[in-house]
Formats: C-alpha cells, structure tokens, sequence
C-alpha cells in the first residue's frame, strides 16, 4: 500500500512591498521552491520597501485578526509559522495570539526578530516593542537574529567588531535559554569571514563561516529565514540548514553585483533558484 504523500504547510507573517525583494516577495517564491507551501499572513502592504526616498504604505493590522479569523473558522493547521517585520506593538501580541491558537506539537515555529542593524533599532521599534518580541521570542522553536538584534534581546551593548567566540556563544545560549531549542546568529563579521553562531539545546555551539563577497544588500536576511523556516518543517538538520541557507545568500549577493544590479533592489535570486530546486 502506497503510503500518501503530504506537502508541508507554511503560515508567513511579513509585510508585502511590491518591490525591491524583500519580506513576502522573497518568502513566497524561495518557499515554495524548497517544495514547501507558503501561506501569507500580510502585516502591511508597501509600494516598496523603505529604503527607496518614497513609498507607498498601507497598515494591516486591524485587518490582520479578520483575515485569521477565517482561518480558526476553516480549522487550517501548519507545520510551520515564520514571523519576520512587525511594524508596532499590536502585531506582536496579533502574532502571538495567533501562535497560540495554531500551534500544534508538530508545529515548528520560526521567529525573524526584526528590529535592527548595524547597531540600532529601527526607527519604528520603542523599548516597549522591543519586550515584546523578547517575549515573542520564548514561544519560537527556532529564532534567527543579527547580532544587533541578539544584543537587544539579551541587554548586551553592541559593538561591530571585537567579538570572542566565547562571548558570542554566551550570547547564543542565553537566547535559548528564554525558551527557544534553536538560536541562529546571522551574519557576524570576523574579518574577512561572515559567520552563523549556531546554538541548539543540549548541543555545543558551532561557528560557521565563509568568505564575505560582495556588497551588502537588502532582503538577505529575508532569503536566509525563508530557507531555514522551509528547511525546518521539512526535517533538515539544523546545521546543514544555516550551510545551505548561508551558501545561498552568498551566490545571491555575487550573481548581483555582476549584473549591476542597484543595491536597493535587493539580490536577484530568481536567476539561481534552481539551487534550491534541486534540493
């Protein structure tokens, strides 16, 4: 007897800028090409994302309980909900509401505490927001920060460089600590090397590394999470997930700058998706 096959099932909580790559623009197609459907919960929906001078932008939070709302009431489940930008404090308790309602014991939850970079928060994250995806954090199975974000989740002061691997392993297990298995710190710079600080309960805290290319760019983290979260509701191991993920990103940014392509519209995936067909 042939035993059925089931697609695994994503609920992705992002905002939807109609250009520049990021957010759901980045997390509906490289989703769906690991084999993994996506299903978009919008937080709010942008002409473009905000780096551009300009832009179009249209709040969703008060919709944002209707539309799950007929979710409860179609009785959906998933095997995976991956949260990434949440513009106030409203949508982080949304977000959590809905955690609770459609968490399952065979639900991984995925969590992009997007609040800043290089040092500081986003303009739109208070003190206050910030508790509250430090709160949001302990209901995730696997949280993915920078390490701005991992400082503020941990009351640590941020600085760019100087890092011990001691320091940033602390850093990791204390996240972990709050209620997490898994702890992801993306994109630390060691030199000429970016490294992933992977933490996973009971385990040793592994360094993964690889060569910087290219130039920085929006919606690289978006690319990252998206392949994590896939990864994950698909049963890939953790480390090989942040190999894959990190390997991605970097072939991303490169195929980018040789087509020119303007830093603000982000890395042109789309030209190496078959990478992650083929998986």
């Amino acid at each position: 007897m042939t035993r059925e096959k089931k697609q695994k099932k994503i609920a992705a909580i992002h905002d939807l800028s109609g250009y520049g790559r990021c957010s759901l623009t980045v997390a509906i197609p490289v989703i769906s090409a690991l084999k993994v459907q996506c299903c978009p919960v919008p937080t709010s929906i942008l002409s473009n994302h905000t780096g551009f001078p300009t832009c179009f932008f249209d709040d969703y939070t008060e919709k944002m309980p209707l539309y799950l709302e007929q979710w409860k009431k179609l009785n959906l489940d998933f095997d995976g909900i991956f949260t990434g930008f949440l513009g106030s404090g409203d949508q982080i308790e949304i977000v959590a509401d809905m955690i609770r309602d459609f968490k399952t014991e065979k639900t991984m939850v995925i969590i992009d505490p997007i609040m800043g970079d290089n040092g500081n928060t986003y303009q739109t994250y208070t003190k206050e927001m910030c508790s509250r995806m430090k709160t949001l954090v302990e209901s995730g199975n696997i949280v993915t920060p920078n390490l701005t974000e991992a400082c503020i989740l941990t009351g640590r002061q941020y600085r760019q460089t100087g890092w011990t691997r001691k320091e940033l392993a602390s850093i990791a297990e204390e996240i972990i600590s709050m209620g997490p298995d898994s702890a992801v710190i993306t994109g630390v710079k060691e030199g000429s090397f970016i490294t992933n600080v992977v933490a996973q309960k009971g385990l040793e805290v592994k360094f993964l590394r690889s060569l910087k290319a290219g130039n920085d760019r929006p919606g690289t983290g978006d690319v990252f999470a998206s392949i994590i979260a896939a990864q994950a509701v698909k049963g890939v191991p953790l480390i090989k997930n942040v190999k894959m993920a990190a390997h991605f990103v970097k072939q991303s940014i490169l195929v980018s700058d040789e087509m020119n392509v303007p830093t603000e519209n982000g890395v042109c995936f789309e030209e190496i998706l078959s990478l992650l067909i083929r998986q």
